[in-house]
């Protein structure tokens, strides 16, 4: 993959733009290593998905883990996007960009007395639980706060996906999810309760998939679940596809929207339940990339190494995952290929954003822009050897907004002096 008017990062006159700006401008004003998102690629994105889900009554939740911010999340509230949470700080993000309760769902197989309070108490949508325990949970605060908790029980289906085995969810040797024959007497619990009511049925099979079979089987195997249910006088509102929808990262073919929207057409035709999606990498992965700055080229009898500005606490997949991102050069050259490791400058052997890759012979002082690190990025960032987190900036066209500015490093250290914590 290379920047594209499908992402709205592209080469202009030999420089790297995002959408109407070089990023050159952008490090040049706000230094390196930094975010920069593009709030046309996001847009762009989420109307791609709603228009192939267009024949379907579907909600789509945007998955907040994926990138967190504020003002992505108020821009996707903006277009109808409803939440996925996972937490209650990302719950306490979502309301605060201005979502509406009844479009946000709670996910997530360890959620807390505390956060289910607080789903309770904003009248959420629904809690999509994963155990018997977390269902007792939930009816007892219900119980306690006079509220009603809106339930949907997070199928295990036992469908395998093609993808890394540490974002694969939807097996039974993963954490996450119920198996499917423990499901019904869960639901004939939530049928009995006063403090419960059955919203719906839900899954989610892993994340980065890029066939759309297994989202076919995920939903054949909840719709049994549901039809079952319906034959025992058990009403469902929704089925929670869950979210995973892969994007390509290194060349490989993206997921056919419309190719899976038919299928899914074809399986709910008859339904009257409302359909939800939890993408969250396909809204926003290749709506941002992480600026950083040469500083050293390093040779051995072996290898090449190109040292760079930012590190693995900025980006951690590639170390994590052993991910694979695209980095090109921001101003063009028909310098000589090297072959090198791009590695940054933290004391880990693990802190590295590239391997043997080839690239043009870079400089020190030369910017690189590391391409579809707009999910997964900053959210995962981390202040390792007391590094301050990157800045965040989001392009509009012509126009820039500093949505994050670079932490400092005496800031990192102030809850840590006599009376910062209070």
């Amino acid at each position: 993959m290379s920047p594209s008017s499908q992402d709205f990062f592209h080469y202009r006159d030999g420089m790297l733009f995002c959408e109407g700006l070089p990023l050159s401008s952008l490090a040049e004003k706000h230094s390196t290593p930094a975010y920069v998102y593009s709030q046309g690629t996001i847009l762009n994105n989420f109307e791609r998905l709603r228009d192939s889900l267009a024949s379907l009554s579907a909600l789509i939740c945007y998955s907040v883990k994926a990138n967190s911010h504020l003002r992505i999340l108020n821009l996707l509230r903006e277009v109808g996007a409803g939440f996925d949470v996972v937490s209650g700080g990302e719950l306490a993000r979502a309301l605060r960009a201005g979502a509406a309760p009844d479009t946000v769902v709670f996910s997530g197989v360890g959620k807390t007395q505390d956060e289910i309070d607080a789903g309770l108490a904003a009248g959420i949508l629904m809690f999509n639980v994963e155990s018997a325990g977390e269902l007792a949970l939930i009816e007892g605060r219900a119980c306690a706060l006079q509220k009603v908790g809106r339930i949907s029980i997070r199928i295990n289906p036992d469908v395998e996906a093609d993808t890394h085995p540490y974002i694969s969810t939807g097996q039974m040797i993963h954490k996450f999810g119920v198996p499917k024959e423990e499901a019904t007497e869960l639901y004939r619990r939530v049928a009995c309760s006063p403090h419960l009511k059955i919203q719906g049925v839900a899954c989610h099979i892993g994340s980065q998939i890029l066939d759309v079979e297994p989202f076919w089987k995920a939903l054949d195997e909840i719709l049994v679940i549901a039809r079952q249910l319906a034959a025992a006088g058990m009403t469902l509102n929704v089925l929670d596809l869950g979210g995973g929808f892969g994007i390509p990262y290194g060349g490989e073919s993206p997921l056919d929207l419309e190719r899976l929207a038919r299928g899914l057409n074809e399986r709910l035709r008859n339904s009257s339940m409302k359909l939800i999606v939890e993408p969250g990498r396909s809204l926003v992965g290749n709506a941002g990339v992480l600026l950083t700055r040469v500083l050293y080229v390093k040779r051995n009898h072996r290898k090449n190494f190109v040292v760079v500005d930012a590190g693995m606490n900025d980006l951690m997949r590639p170390s994590l995952y052993g991910a694979y991102h695209e980095i090109v050069p921001i101003q063009e050259h028909s310098a000589e290929k090297i072959q090198a490791d791009v590695v940054g400058p933290i004391c880990e052997s693990g802190d590295f954003f590239a391997h043997d890759r080839n690239l043009s012979s870079v400089k020190p002082g030369e910017l690189l822009a590391v391409l579809t690190a707009g999910a997964y990025g900053f959210v995962l960032s981390s202040n390792y050897n007391t590094r301050p987190r990157p800045a965040e900036i989001l392009v509009n066209g012509t126009h820039a907004d500093l949505i994050r500015a670079r932490e400092k490093v005496e800031e990192l250290m102030v809850t840590e002096e006599p009376g910062g914590g209070r």
